[in-house]
């Protein structure tokens, strides 16, 4: 995997070497993203215009872009400089008038002389009723008239490139497009009807009706699918490199798991056990595991992965569980400590708060066994920190964990099997984009005994009647969250909104009752604040989203937020999977600042209607796109030219079997269709994958 193919070099020239592209108009492509002929070939038309020829303007509902041959009549240059210049113009059926303005009189009376036929093409529009067409798009000779496309493409464009640039540059950008050999599966190709990659090209640029600029046309599809079947690639080799390192085959004998479910006062749902088994399935297999768990807010991650944890303690080895905050990991614990007592394991926590003496006495426990299941922060990655016989590690993720540092993680203990755990359901085309690489188990049953949520939506206008029934409901011994929104502007505002909601609910419900959590506070104060929360000592806590992820208070079973509208419906979700965690039924009240707009109501009611996280997950994909779904920036989620993630979301799953197939018949990629691939991967810009072939 030397070097680019030469087939490829003239894809990658500069731009100026394409006709009608000169430095000024390279430059002004750049800036689009467009650097060479390769990307020119990859900005495909967004839209069309009908250029169908029509026998007269007349009856046609304008305004609109019109085709019709012409008789040329009389000029009438501009009174003053700068005016309109006027040209009597008639169809078959009608006059009209053609308009200019800052135009040259001789030139125009060559361009459409009086007395002569021409076919004009552009908008008209009605004007004082009388209708015009102003700057026509195209004036042809009839001889020339049939080099007019009935369909003519349309170009995302930018300052300084004008529309006949774009196409003549594609045109001969076009030319140089070599004929590739097939990198997809034939039987694929055969079966979807699709063209092949430079027939595609020529297809998609030359559009013949609006059906064929549609991301479901053939060859746009076939374009969209070469993007991610590139992507799923490079993710393959990664996941086919990593499992080339060599692992521990960790096989437990099942004694603790056992001890953990006959201590559990349930049994674990379907989805659970079946988790379960993937898990230890992959560990006890000699190559590293590297598998997401990916389930629902309260759909029982906790469990599964405690499970896992024993797999490797009944191996001989230990675990480690990490979390993205101390907060987290706090919570780990506590919700760890009664799993380990009941299965007989040591248990401990290790975080930046561990100093001197203390710290030094788990790093010797650690290091020599004593602690087998260690939950921690990103403390864990320290350099004085090293463990007796790492073998799995649990990643408790919340998108701060990508492919980047899975791979640091790998360093840490060469061999150690990953489990990621996630709690924000993703759309499935979404999870093969970013989590490709990985294995997935999905956790989609709710455990036994948790009930729904019942979920309203508040107009602000009834505060007083929102505040009266939270009186009445800590009078009865019940908890609350209360949200506050965050205005991204400024933290100082998010503090004063905060501070002057607790002061309200505090002279309403009364002194030592409400608590105050936002991102401001020193994290033990925070901590303080959530510790005096849990044990029931405050009934109300008023937060900013700080608390969206992973609290656990049972006996919360209120759950408020405020200017709900401005909240993405993932992080509403998530908010709302903090109530309805223990034996009372629980609501939770999206207040609203009236008018709602459509996507606002769209959002709200759909969280009213549906506690499934992956159909939420879905909606908020469509109405949101990929990048805002996850922060395209930090998510290591590919940027896509043609595919569109929400549109096509099933050629993802079909690329990634497709690219796991190819590679487990043709490790390296030498066989005729791997050659092939490897000149898709070079198309692409996949460097990370040609690096992985070239060390593979």
């Amino acid at each position: 995997m030397s070097g680019r193919p030469e087939i490829l070099f003239p894809l990658f020239a500069g731009l100026e070497r394409l006709d009608g592209i000169g430095p000024k108009t390279a430059d002004a492509l750049g800036h689009l993203g467009i650097a060479t002929p390769r990307d020119l070939l990859f900005t495909l038309p967004h839209s069309g215009i009908d250029r169908t020829p029509r026998p007269t303007i007349q009856a046609a509902e304008l305004p609109a872009v019109l085709t019709v041959e012409v008789l040329v009549g009389q000029h009438r240059p501009p009174r003053s400089r700068g005016g309109a210049y006027r040209i009597n113009v008639e169809d078959s059926a009608t006059a009209f008038q053609i308009v200019f303005f800052h135009a040259r009189s001789d030139y125009l009376s060559r361009l459409l002389p009086t007395g002569q036929r021409r076919v004009v093409s552009g908008r008209v529009e009605l004007f004082d009723g009388l209708a015009q067409m102003v700057h026509p798009d195209h004036i042809l000779t009839l001889d020339e008239a049939g080099s007019l496309p009935r369909f003519e493409p349309v170009y995302p464009l930018t300052a300084g490139v004008t529309r006949r640039t774009i196409v003549r540059g594609i045109a001969d950008a076009l030319a140089r497009a070599p004929a590739l050999a097939e990198w997809i599966d034939p039987a694929l190709v055969a079966r979807e009807g699709w063209p092949d990659w430079r027939g595609a090209l020529l297809t998609a640029h030359a559009p013949g009706t609006a059906a064929e600029l549609s991301p479901d046309a053939p060859a746009r599809r076939r374009l969209a699918y070469d993007e991610v079947f590139a992507h799923q690639l490079t993710l393959a080799l990664a996941r086919a490199a990593r499992r080339r390192q060599p692992g521990v085959a960790s096989a437990g004998d099942g004694t603790l798991r056992q001890r953990l479910l006959q201590a559990l006062p349930y049994r674990p749902t379907g989805a659970q056990s079946r988790a379960m088994e993937e898990i230890a399935v992959d560990m006890a297999a000699p190559e590293r595991m590297s598998r997401l768990l990916q389930g629902d807010v309260g759909a029982g991650k906790t469990l599964v992965a405690f499970d896992a944890l024993l797999v490797a303690v009944e191996a001989g080895g230990q675990g480690v569980m990490m979390a993205p905050t101390e907060i987290l990991a706090r919570q780990h614990l506590e919700g760890l400590l009664p799993l380990a007592e009941s299965a007989g394991v040591v248990l401990e926590i290790l975080t930046g708060r561990d100093k001197g003496a203390e710290r030094r006495a788990k790093l010797e426990a650690l290091a020599c066994g004593d602690i087998q299941v260690l939950v921690g922060t990103h403390a864990v990655f320290q350099k004085d920190v090293s463990f007796q016989d790492l073998r799995l590690a649990v990643v408790d993720e919340q998108h701060r964990f990508g492919v980047r540092e899975r791979l640091e993680l790998g360093r840490k203990g060469a061999a150690t099997d990953v489990l990621v755990m996630t709690a924000t359901p993703i759309p499935r085309s979404l999870a093969l984009a970013q989590y490709g690489d990985m294995d997935v188990s999905v956790l989609d049953e709710k455990p036994p005994g948790r009930k729904p949520i019942t979920t309203a939506l508040v107009s602000s206008e009834r505060m007083d009647e929102v505040v009266a029934h939270l009186a009445r409901a800590v009078a009865e011994g019940r908890q609350a969250y209360w949200v506050c929104p965050l205005v991204e502007e400024s933290e100082a505002v998010d503090l004063t909104a905060a501070a002057q909601r607790f002061e309200r609910l505090r002279a309403a419900l009364g002194e030592g009752v409400v608590g105050l959590v936002h991102g401001q506070m020193a994290p033990a104060e925070k901590d303080a604040a959530m510790a005096r929360f849990v044990s029931g000592e405050t009934s109300v806590l008023v937060a900013t989203t700080v608390i969206e992820v992973g609290v656990n208070v049972p006996n919360a079973t209120i759950m408020v937020i405020e200017r709900a509208e401005w909240f993405g419906l993932a992080q509403l979700h998530q908010l709302r999977g903090r109530v309805g965690r223990g034996e009372a039924a629980s609501t939770c009240l999206l207040m609203y600042q009236p008018p709602l707009s459509e996507t606002g109501s769209r959002r709200l009611t759909t969280l009213r209607e549906t506690e499934d996280g992956f159909r939420i997950a879905e909606v908020d994909l469509e109405m949101r796109g990929s990048g805002d779904l996850i922060g395209t920036a930090q998510s290591g989620l590919p940027r896509f030219r043609i595919a569109d993630l929400e549109r096509q979301a099933g050629l993802m799953a079909l690329a990634q079997s497709d690219a796991r197939r190819l590679l487990s018949d043709d490790p390296s990629l030498e066989g005729a269709r791997g050659e092939a691939a490897r000149h898709l991967l070079w198309l692409m810009r996949q460097d990370e994958a040609i690096r992985l072939l070239r060390v593979g």
